[in-house]
């Protein structure tokens, strides 16, 4: 028998349109959205259907736009019968993965993301930090690169996607050299990242303390589903404080092929990326192409990607 992972993508898969199909043809999903709006006062449907982009893109936005995007289509998944014992975001994504376990409400979830995106984009003033995508280098590479990178300011690792796929963050000059020094060792792309700040980096530490004491207000309950932080990649426990973790959460790297790898021990072998786009999807198989495993990666964000998924999963019940 099939075991199913529900896993959530973060900020960047944005766009304008997400979400809309599937919330105009289930109420349910259109609920979540009508929730989001009353609760935050600004109209989140809205901004996902007509955008503008401009607005979309910004981080404060961004965060509760697809946190409820994921979660109205998590609606549609789970009327469709479908449910996990494993469940995992990606940064902003761990929030939603975070509800589906029933650590949060949606209600409290919501406004905490958008005060997270807040947080974050001030954390750093515009212009002064980058982040750049590394393609075709291992891990050890890139890391011997940041810390030549570092005589020309805070350079990290701050995501690592799958494997020879890792993002580096910090000041621009120094993840500036990074890339030049990416290149000559023979990467097979370094893309600057449209980004408003050096994400999951010690720059955005304060950030991260601000924001658990906002959480001090919020009620959190224990996971009922096995959950893969990102900070330890490993299954959050009884005795794990989640606050101090989604403290760190936003200035320790997003250890996403570690997350996976923990999933893949479990024996997952079916990852249902939930919410826009697919990039997910694409560093899940990556990973397990890595160690020789076979899995299946499907991803539900419009009607044409849920009919697959009710194809395929129908085939193999």
């Amino acid at each position: 028998m099939s075991k199913f992972a529900f896993v959530f993508p973060g900020q960047g898969t944005h766009y304008v349109g997400m979400g809309m199909e599937l919330a105009d043809r289930y109420p349910a999903a259109a609920a979540v959205f009508e929730q989001a709006n009353e609760v935050l006062g600004m109209d989140i449907r809205r901004l996902c259907r007509a955008g503008p982009e401009a607005e979309l893109l910004k981080t404060e936005n961004a965060q509760p736009a697809i946190h409820t995007t994921t979660l109205a289509l998590l609606q549609v998944v789970q009327a469709h019968g479908f449910a996990a014992d494993v469940t995992a975001g990606f940064s902003l994504g761990e929030y939603a993965a975070l509800v589906y376990a029933g650590v949060f409400r949606f209600e409290d979830s919501v406004k905490l993301v958008r005060q997270r995106g807040i947080l974050m984009q001030n954390a750093v003033p515009q212009g002064l930090g980058k982040m750049c995508w590394i393609t075709g280098l291992d891990r050890p590479t890139v890391q011997r690169i940041v810390e030549q990178a570092k005589d020309q300011g805070l350079i990290e690792c701050s995501n690592f996607n799958c494997p020879n796929q890792i993002i580096v963050a910090g000041y621009a000059a120094a993840v500036e050299k990074a890339a030049e020094l990416a290149l000559r060792r023979g990467a097979a792309a370094a893309t600057f990242l449209n980004v408003s700040g050096p994400f999951h980096t010690s720059l955005l530490k304060g950030a991260g303390q601000q924001l658990h004491e906002l959480m001090r207000s919020v009620t959190m309950a224990q996971p009922g589903k096995k959950v893969v932080s990102n900070v330890t990649a490993n299954y959050l426990s009884r005795n794990d404080d989640i606050r101090q973790l989604l403290d760190q959460h936003v200035y320790q790297p997003v250890r996403w092929e570690d997350s996976v790898n923990t999933m893949l021990d479990d024996g997952v072998d079916t990852f249902v990326e939930i919410g826009p786009k697919h990039l997910l999807s694409t560093f899940n198989q990556a990973t397990a192409d890595h160690r020789g495993l076979k899995v299946r990666c499907l991803n539900v964000e419009n009607v044409q990607t849920l009919e697959t998924l009710l194809r395929t999963l129908e085939k193999t019940a």
